[in-house]
């Protein structure tokens, strides 16, 4: 029977998705107003792409890597965590590599200067934060669930951003019985070690709790290792590989109440 379910937070409940991409393209812009040869559109790809690449050659990569900590993540991110040597180093190479993405993104365009690449990476910093959105369907569900059952969130992530993430959305965190982070636990999801500390701190059976969330290789795997069942949350109806199988699938939040609801 189920009683409690773990929901993990990014593109799940909170769209991550769309308010990064909103805030890349408002900065792009920005760039291709002050200069009228530079195009938004290729500017946002560039960005993306020198990120992860730029992301992956970094000296905080491993540790990041650890946490599922995203090159996107790590272009807005305080880091502002207490100590932690780590996250320390983070904090202060994060402005450089900040800068570094969006000056190689506007060389890749053929245009070279220095100035506008910081101004640009300020900007993202202020045009993501202005953007926190929600699926239309998420408090809906999650008053109905917790008249049920007991709610945990689950998300990996730097403490301060997630917790940020959490704030931006005005009681969103009152459902939750507990909140675990990845960067406050020390490892992230498909690790099973984050996946036993929720089942220990419900202090539930494996079989009493369900996983929900939108990434096979972090939230659905994870479970499938720890031996929770899961629910894959695949809004874009996509194929899954082989190797990854969700106990259940649904194509919104709103199909989660009456399908948990058949489980218990």
């Amino acid at each position: 029977m189920i009683k409690a379910i773990i929901f993990d937070l990014d593109n799940t409940l909170y769209w991550d998705e769309r308010s990064n991409d909103e805030a890349l393209e408002a900065t792009c812009h920005v760039a291709s107003n002050n200069v009228s040869t530079i195009s938004a559109h290729k500017l946002k790809h560039d960005v993306i792409r020198e990120a992860e690449q730029q992301f992956k050659a970094s000296l905080f990569f491993d540790f990041a890597h650890s946490l599922e900590i995203t090159a996107l993540e790590t272009l807005w991110a305080r880091f502002d965590v207490e100590n932690n040597s780590m996250f320390d180093m983070m904090r202060t190479q994060a402005p450089i590599y900040r800068f570094n993405v969006w000056n190689a993104a506007l060389q890749s365009s053929g245009h070279v200067d220095p100035d506008l690449a910081s101004l640009l990476a300020t900007r993202y910093l202020q045009e993501r934060r202005e953007r926190a959105f929600i699926y239309e369907d998420l408090f809906e569900t999650l008053t109905l669930l917790r008249s049920k059952y007991r709610l945990l969130l689950l998300t990996n992530g730097t403490p301060d951003l997630q917790q940020e993430k959490i704030d931006s959305v005005p009681e969103l965190a009152s459902f939750f019985e507990h909140i675990v982070i990845s960067g406050d636990f020390g490892v992230g999801k498909p690790s099973e070690a984050i996946f036993h500390h929720a089942i220990d701190l419900l202090a539930l059976e494996l079989s009493e709790v369900v996983m929900v969330g939108d990434n096979l290789y972090t939230d659905i795997l994870g479970a499938n290792r720890s031996g929770i069942p899961s629910i894959w949350i695949n809004r874009s109806n996509s194929s899954k590989p082989e190797h990854i199988f969700p106990t259940h699938e649904v194509m919104s939040l709103t199909e989660l109440y009456p399908l948990i609801l058949s489980l218990s």
